[in-house]
């Protein structure tokens, strides 16, 4: 029988996950800590007073044994590519509610396509509960209910802040693949910084370029809306670089070349210190336009991208645990609502 309530944190040492493990226990949860790596696992466990389960992502049914007496597993292992659909068929079968933090599009598209055996199980597919696409999608959503009838919806991301080397790794798997956009409501393949557009984020004008986020797959899913395209800020000289990919798009993919860029990466450090995440913002832009080139501009400014991720994600988890989702897929604007970000301490919308 399950606890009640009771939520595993896949992941929790990486640098996300213990922000998030952080945001549990200041929310009065104790979830059970979990990962592949029993050191790290037990060193966080007793720093937090918190029980711990190792295991491996092999075997959809070793795994689905340790899923049977939770609730909810909020997944922040990553490249998601390579571990999200072990996790999820075993929620499957242990009818456990499935979370992650991804923002990959395949990942998106898989859990999508597993919707119907969700709801067969009775649990809630519900990936993307961190940054990407929480503040995002709900913004998505709400300039498709502004106008209803667009049919086209490009997103523009700003942050201010650096990555943690979890989400650079994540990256290059991203990139590796070059770039995605959806036509009319087709997922198609471009290539690595495919278009650059000027926006003025409110701020100041700055340069962005076409990349392939998560949004390009749940933007559709939440609004319907069938042409996407997310651009984000880059400083003109890695733009440059981005195209220079091209030449080299077969060579990045690679298992040498992706582990080199990797073991760089390492170099970088953890992630974002807490001055960083205190001091980081990030400002998203939602343009939608119709057939007869009428055009709304919205513009969404929130926290530091790590920050958030914690507050979403654990909010989401306790919603999904709480029964306010029904079974299947689902993306965060559609299980919430448009509105559902703006509930989160400095976040605010206008329209521009």
């Amino acid at each position: 029988m399950k606890a009640e309530k009771q939520l595993l944190i896949y992941g929790s040492y990486g640098y996300t996950g213990r922000l998030i493990v952080e945001e549990c226990l200041k929310r009065k949860l104790k979830p059970v800590l979990s990962g592949r790596n029993e050191h790290k696992l037990r060193e966080q466990a007793e720093k937090h007073n918190l029980e711990f389960n190792c295991f491996e992502l092999n075997d959809v049914k070793t795994v689905a044994k340790h899923l049977e007496e939770f609730s909810a597993v909020l997944h922040c292992a990553g490249p998601f590519i390579k571990t999200a659909e072990v996790m999820a068929e075993a929620c499957l079968r242990s009818k456990t509610h499935y979370l992650d933090i991804t923002g990959e599009i395949d990942v998106f598209e898989m859990m999508a396509s597993k919707s119907g055996k969700a709801n067969a199980a009775g649990i809630t597919l519900l990936p993307g509960v961190g940054f990407d696409v929480v503040p995002s999608d709900c913004l998505a959503r709400y300039a498709s209910e502004q106008m209803p009838d667009a049919n086209s919806l490009k997103l523009y991301i700003s942050f201010k802040g650096t990555f943690s080397a979890g989400s650079a790794s994540t990256a290059i798997e991203h990139f590796s693949g070059g770039g995605k956009v959806r036509r009319n409501g087709e997922l198609v393949s471009v290539p690595p910084a495919f278009k650059t557009e000027r926006v003025d984020f409110g701020d100041k004008e700055r340069l962005t370029v076409t990349i392939p986020w998560g949004d390009v797959s749940t933007s559709y899913h939440s609004t319907g809306i069938p042409n996407v395209e997310v651009y984000m800020k880059f400083p003109e000289k890695t733009i440059r670089r981005m195209k220079l990919l091209r030449a080299f798009k077969s060579l990045m993919k690679l298992e040498a070349v992706k582990s080199f860029l990797r073991s760089r990466v390492r170099k970088m450090g953890d992630g974002p210190d807490e001055k960083d995440r205190a001091t980081g913002e990030t400002r998203i832009l939602a343009r939608v336009s119709d057939d007869q080139g009428n055009q709304r501009s919205f513009l969404q400014i929130s926290p530091e991208a790590y920050t958030l991720t914690a507050q979403t994600a654990v909010d989401c988890a306790i919603r999904v645990m709480n029964g306010e989702t029904g079974a299947g897929f689902t993306t965060p604007s559609l299980a919430f609502g448009s509105k559902y970000i703006l509930g989160f301490k400095g976040v605010i919308r206008e329209s521009v």
